[in-house]
This record gives structure tokens, C-alpha cells and sequence, in this order.
């Protein structure tokens, strides 16, 4: 489209913003076949302007955020990854559900939420933590701990990646975060620089995506399979784009709950050695496996520090109590401590002392012990619910452990419809459509999570889920398009 442009150099209005005007319509009807724009220098001579035109108007360009630069390789249209378009889903909640936030009716049987039942919270052990810790420390609990945390619980949580995961990472290599989210924002801080070719997984979580996305980063989705990301679609993005790291969810991935298979694993990491990119292992929920088979994270593997390892301890602990922690590589530990600090000086001191305490006293292990044993009553009645709708087209990957099942609907349906419908009977569900990088096959699933719900409410739950997959089809649409 560009190659058809000509400026009017006898109208009033300056010519950079006459080129200005031309490339944001241009952006905003999605007029153009590439997404990279002519150098400065090209553009320049094809108009018969100076380079200073072209410059002015590539500044307001990017100062209006259509565009952005990256030094070295040129400057590119800046297009967000996931679509906005919905139908009857509110504008806001959308928005919110890209993100990661998914909104949630009032008494709704709830599908959607992977946080867990306060029922299962160790209210009375963590509470004797709590108290051992105000009778030890008095006002030093409440004194700001180190940026990296608190050092006592740095030592317990590198005993216990060696204990449980085989991991060997020293007490210094540990920063304290206020949560998962946290670790991913400042490696977002540490890491990006706008432009930079980030690669994830698709479909993904929104988190994630959303704290790269606001720094600027080109994030580019690869396909999975039952083993995990597609090798060969890695290794063509990885030759072409040369990514500054690629972010993995390897046990229990969010939103398909695939477990990586060894050989997979092992693939990923020389790729990250051969081509000098780090991999970022989201980890909440290795711990909840309801088979006899063990999971272990990727960073076991890791032997050339490649691996930047988040865990939350928050999801299946007590959401509130914002506790996780991440692996410094040691070319990034100054760099990710100022990121740290700048974000919010240092996480809880009380409350780094008393999960320190928490760990130390073996309360944890009982903890994981007891509610593997619950939620794995819950996911045999979901998965078995499921197995008796399979009649009605729907499919889905057994993941033996984790809070959700990631279910394939049958060919005529369309996951936000699916949505929808159930909202309008008190089912919240997740529509895939939130995890995808593109919209390719993401109208196909839905996410559906036994974390908040008992068993009444899960055989109700995959009623109302029968009873639409049954009838719906078949029933003319009374629906009513909003005017948006």
C-alpha cells in the first residue's frame, strides 16, 4: 500500500503529518501486507522527501504506539496478539479475561477459578508459625528483610528444591517474590527491551503474555502436542528470530495441562544452549500429581544455568499470602535485584519468617499430601462426568493432576457461545479464546476447573454442560446482539 503513496506538498498541512495520517489508516484498516516498514532512507527517496519527514512522522507513529523500532533489524507495526472481538461477552470482561482475570457471576458453580477452596487452607499450622515468629523476633519481623528475602527461607527453599526436585540452587541464587506474577514482571523488567522477540507457548497464560506484552515485546505463539511445544515450529522461530528467552509452563501447562516428556524437555534446553536464550519455567503445580509417576521440573535438567525457575507457593497454599521465589542465573543477579527492588523494595518480612518456619517444620509436605488426596476425588468425578458426555463430540487429554481439564468441543460449536449460554445458567467456564495468541482453533476449547467447587456442584455443573451441548443446537437462537 506505501508503494501507491504521494504527499501534497502544496496543502497546508506539514508533510510528516500528511505521512503520519496516511500509515495510521493505513495500520487501522490493516491496509498493509507486512508488518515491517520501509527503512527511513527507502521511504524517503520513494517519496522525494528529506529523511527528516519520514523520521518526524515515524516518531508520532510510535509516540501513538502503532508502531515500534528495533535497532538494528527496522520498525515494525505494533499489533496486539489477541483478538478483542467478542459477541455477547461484555467489553470490559474480556478485557479483564486477557489479562487473566476471569470474571465470575454471583453464585455461580465455578468452573473457572484454579485458585483453591479456603476449606483446604492450614489455617491452625500456619497460625503457630505466625506466633512462633512474633515470640522469636518481636518488632524485627516487621523490619525490611534483604531485596533477594529473607536469608533463613532462602536456605529452606534451596534444601527444598534439592529435596524435592533435585535441583541444586544456593541461597544467593534464590530471590523472595511476592507471587508467581511478580517473578514474571520482573524478568519482563530485567529481560526486554521493546521489540524483542519473546516465544511462548499457544495457547498460554494471559498473565504472562500481559506482563510481556507491556514491555514491549513481540510475542510470538508455538504450537503444542501431547508431548509439549512443537520441536521443529521451535527450532524455524528460533533460527529466524533469534528470541531473547521463551516462556514455558513444562508440568501441568496452563490452560492444556500437557506434562512435557523427557525427551522433549531435553530437546528445549539444547536448543536454549545452541542458540543463548533462556527458558522461563512457570511451576505451581508439579507438587499435585494424582498418579504414581513423579514430575520434575525442567530446571532439573538445566546444567548450563540456563533455566530461570518461578515457582508460586501462593495457588495451592493460600492465595493471600503471596509467597514465591525464582532462580538468578548469575549473569542476571544484579540486574534482576534492581528490577526487584524498584518493584516493591522486598516482599513481607513477617511473612517470609513465618513460612521459613512453615517449610522448616515439615508442614508442607503434609499440606501437598492432603489436598493431592482431596482435589483427586475431585478430578476422578470431573474426568469421569466428562468420559459420559464423549457421546455429544467433546474430547479431551486425561492430565492426572493439576486443578482443570482442557476440553475440545465438537465441531459445530464455538467456545464464547458455549460460554455465554452457560453464564446465562449460573456455569462459569473459561472460553480457550483467553489463552491463544491468534484466534487459529480457539474457538474449539474450553477450560474447565475442580479447584472451588464440591461434588454436587461439579454433577450439576456437567448437567447444565450436557443439557446445552444436547439441546442447544438444535434450538432456534433467541439471542440479542448488544449494540458495542
Amino acid at each position: 500500500m506505501l508503494s501507491h503513496l504521494r504527499l501534497d506538498k502544496d496543502k497546508d498541512s506539514p508533510l510528516y503529518i500528511q505521512l503520519y495520517e496516511a500509515i495510521r489508516d493505513a495500520i487501522e484498516s490493516d491496509a498493509l501486507q507486512s508488518d515491517k516498514l520501509p527503512s527511513i532512507r527507502n521511504l524517503a527517496k520513494q517519496l522525494g522527501v528529506n529523511n527528516v519527514t519520514v523520521v518526524n512522522a515515524y516518531k508520532q507513529l510510535e509516540q501513538d504506539n502503532y508502531i515500534y523500532t528495533v535497532k538494528g533489524s527496522g520498525t515494525f507495526i505494533k499489533k496486539p496478539s489477541f483478538s478483542q472481538e467478542s459477541s455477547l461477552v461484555e467489553e470490559g470482561d474480556m478485557e479483564l479475561m486477557l489479562s487473566g482475570i476471569f470474571p465470575l457471576l454471583k453464585n455461580s458453580i465455578d468452573f473457572a477459578s484454579v485458585s483453591p477452596t479456603p476449606e483446604l487452607f492450614p489455617i491452625e499450622e500456619f497460625k503457630k508459625s505466625l506466633v512462633e515468629v512474633l515470640d522469636r523476633d518481636g518488632g524485627q519481623a516487621f523490619l525490611y528483610p534483604e531485596i533477594t528475602g529473607f536469608g533463613p527461607l532462602r536456605e529452606s527453599i534451596s534444601q527444598f528444591l534439592l529435596e524435592h526436585y533435585s535441583i541444586t540452587a544456593t541461597k544467593d541464587q534464590i530471590l523472595i517474590t511476592s507471587g508467581g506474577q511478580q517473578g514474571l514482571d520482573i524478568i519482563s523488567k530485567t529481560l526486554i527491551q521493546q521489540g524483542d522477540v519473546i516465544l511462548v507457548e499457544n495457547p498460554t497464560y494471559p498473565g504472562a503474555f500481559a506482563a510481556f506484552q507491556s514491555r514491549g515485546a513481540r510475542i510470538l505463539g508455538i504450537p503444542m502436542d501431547q508431548e509439549g511445544i512443537d520441536l521443529d515450529e521451535l527450532k524455524s522461530y528460533v533460527k529466524r528470530y533469534r528470541p531473547k528467552f521463551i516462556y514455558l509452563m513444562p508440568n501441568y501447562h496452563s490452560p492444556t495441562t500437557i506434562c512435557y516428556s523427557e525427551t522433549r524437555k531435553k530437546e528445549v534446553l539444547r536448543l536454549a544452549r545452541e542458540y543463548e536464550f533462556y527458558v522461563i519455567e512457570d511451576d505451581f503445580l508439579t507438587d499435585l500429581s494424582f498418579s504414581d509417576e513423579k514430575k520434575l521440573p525442567l530446571k532439573t535438567l538445566d546444567r548450563f544455568d540456563q533455566v530461570i525457575f518461578i515457582k508460586s507457593f501462593s495457588k495451592i497454599f493460600m492465595p493471600g499470602v503471596r509467597i514465591g521465589f525464582m532462580t538468578l542465573p548469575r549473569a542476571l543477579m544484579k540486574d534482576i535485584i534492581k528490577a526487584k527492588h524498584t518493584t516493591d523494595i522486598s516482599s513481607s518480612g513477617y511473612l517470609q519468617r513465618a513460612f521459613d518456619l512453615y517449610l522448616r517444620k515439615g508442614f508442607w509436605r503434609d499440606h501437598i499430601d492432603m489436598i493431592t488426596g482431596f482435589y483427586r476425588e475431585r478430578y476422578r468425578l470431573m474426568v469421569s462426568g466428562l468420559e459420559n458426555l464423549k457421546h455429544l463430540g467433546i474430547s479431551y487429554l486425561e492430565p492426572r493432576g493439576g486443578l482443570s481439564v482442557w476440553v475440545s468441543l465438537p465441531k459445530e460449536f464455538d467456545a464464547m457461545e458455549l460460554y455465554e449460554e452457560c453464564g446465562r445458567r449460573g456455569l462459569a467456564i473459561v472460553p480457550g479464546k483467553v489463552f491463544f495468541t491468534d484466534d487459529k482453533n480457539s474457538e474449539k476449547y474450553i477450560r474447565l476447573s475442580f479447584s472451588a467447587v464440591g461434588e454436587k456442584e461439579i454433577h450439576k455443573g456437567l448437567e447444565i454442560l450436557k443439557d446445552i451441548l444436547s439441546h442447544s443446537k438444535d434450538e432456534p437462537s433467541e439471542r440479542y446482539m448488544p449494540f458495542l
